[in-house]
């Protein structure tokens, strides 16, 4: 990269309470609480056998690894990220990832996590994730994505494949199946790395949000690394 991602799109802060209150403003519709945190999360991603290509890492698990003094002082950082998301009224879920499944339903428009995508909800919430190990996400700036149902090449061949006119069912096609979610980076655009160790706050297509959805997108993960994220 030869030049200096934007990062007009991001609110930074220095405490959690700050994290779930600040408001998105403006072009700000991701909020990041900024930490670098000690210990070996290394250690425990190692020492949680994984089957399949994820799952989830309950407290109880994690209490009965045997750690080291480093490995210890991982895991308090993720009881502690468990009970301040709780009590806030989230539900956090620590992910151990090998990778996602891939979407090759239709080769032109895969829907995956690996695509630039946006979250959508029915009532007012936030994606809230952190990575501790592993390949970090990525968001990228409204004003250098293009939703893809909008291209004009793309939506015609959506419309070969739903097969009728490009009308009000398609249109409800179109979001029933979550094409409306996606999108393409434009020519020249920088993605921000959301970094190890940051909890991160991305507004969602929501009611009430008040501002555009967050565009962002899963990393490809290194062969026979695993992630360790936090997300809700």
């Amino acid at each position: 990269m030869t030049e200096q991602a934007s990062t007009e799109h991001i609110g930074y802060v220095s405490t959690f309470e700050e994290l779930v209150s600040r408001p998105y403003q403006g072009m700000v519709n991701a909020i990041c609480w900024r930490r670098e945190l000690r210990g070996d999360f290394a250690e425990i991603v190692a020492k949680v056998p994984l089957e399949g290509n994820m799952m989830v890492l309950e407290p109880e698990a994690l209490l009965a690894l045997d750690l080291s003094a480093e490995g210890q002082l991982a895991r308090e950082i993720l009881l502690n990220d468990l009970v301040l998301l709780t009590a806030h009224g989230a539900a956090p879920v620590l992910n151990l990832i090998r990778c996602y499944e891939r979407d090759e339903a239709v080769p032109f428009f895969p829907t995956d996590v690996y695509s630039w995508h946006v979250d959508r909800a029915p009532v007012p919430t936030d994606t809230i994730l952190c990575t501790y190990h592993g390949a970090t996400s990525d968001i990228l700036p409204n004003a250098q994505a293009e939703q893809k149902i909008l291209v004009p090449e793309i939506r015609a061949e959506l419309v070969q494949l739903y097969g009728g006119a490009d009308d009000a069912d398609f249109e409800t096609w179109l979001s029933d199946n979550f094409y409306d979610l996606h999108y393409r980076a434009v020519r020249g655009a920088q993605p921000v790395s959301l970094g190890q160790g940051h909890l991160w706050r991305l507004a969602v297509d929501c009611a009430e949000s008040g501002v555009p959805p967050c565009v962002h997108r899963a990393p490809v993960e290194a062969d026979g690394r695993v992630r360790l994220m936090l997300i809700c």
